[in-house]
């Protein structure tokens, strides 16, 4: 199976295409990239610089489809603007073979607040893209975000419940909703698919990481591409991102990322 993934690729962070080559590969899936921009290091940082590719990558599907290649599944992440998101959109469709399966990460917000990048129409731009993949994996804030609905930082089931319900009347066909936790010591992931909701949870760590969500969707993408039911990715996922997190949070200079690598012959164990 060849996979593509498209979003950015930080040189040190351990984030965006640094996580998903070697966790997909990891999986056994030949992994192509399409970067979206190239970065010093991630955004965490005090300074960086960033070269934005967006008119670089329409050369480069041009030049894939003269050599009639195709892709299996798709994975996308970090787009850095409108102009991205429509491309990819038709990538989608130009690139992918007879069965090809999309996977979204909407990654443009947390913790109530759109990246300082993005604004309200790109928000708009990236649920055109969402709702037409086959499985999508927002947090909280970003499922507000393609649901107009307003975020609340203290919430109920019956709030997930009704946010869940808005994303598939919008067209959403799986759901990965991550980061959802009934109480201070917990978090976990809303999996949801036709008329069927599961809920997942684990013990959350006070240290919280810059690239998680990264690792959490690249593992989901490539269990779930080994025909693994979407509640038995979705669990692997979240325990061996959580596995990384505490693999990390004594290292003091660690502080930029998760010391996934280390972790990486667990997955493939659990993978058997």
């Amino acid at each position: 199976m060849k996979i593509l993934t498209i979003q950015d690729i930080s040189c040190i962070g351990q984030c965006s295409l640094t996580v998903a080559l070697p966790i997909l590969s990891m999986c056994g899936w030949e992994t192509c990239i399409l970067p979206s921009a190239v970065l010093s290091t991630h955004t965490a940082f005090p300074e960086f610089v960033c070269h934005d590719l967006t008119e670089t990558m329409p050369d480069f599907t041009a030049h894939w489809k003269k050599e009639n290649i195709k892709f299996d599944a798709f994975y996308t992440g970090y787009l850095g603007n409108e102009k991205q998101i429509a491309f990819v959109r038709d990538i989608f469709q130009e690139l992918g073979t007879e069965q090809a399966l999309t996977f979204v990460d909407p990654a443009m917000a947390d913790n109530g607040k759109l990246y300082p990048a993005f604004d309200l129409h790109y928000a708009e731009a990236m649920k055109e893209l969402c709702f037409q993949a086959d499985v999508i994996l927002p947090n909280l804030t970003e499922a507000c975000l393609l649901t107009d609905t307003p975020y609340q930082e203290q919430y109920d089931s019956d709030f997930i419940d009704s946010i869940l319900k808005k994303l598939k009347a919008s067209g959403a066909k799986i759901i990965i909703l991550t980061g959802i936790g009934y109480t201070p010591d917990t978090t976990g992931v809303m999996i949801a698919e036709e008329q069927q909701a599961i809920y997942y949870s684990h013990k959350k760590l006070k240290k919280g990481c810059h690239g998680t969500g990264d690792i959490y969707a690249s593992v989901f993408t490539g269990a779930y591409l080994h025909s693994r039911n979407i509640y038995q990715a979705a669990k692997l996922a979240a325990d061996f991102t959580l596995q990384c997190i505490e693999n990390t949070v004594n290292d003091p200079s660690h502080w930029y990322g998760v010391n996934f690598e280390t972790v990486l012959p667990s997955l493939a164990n659990n993978l058997k």
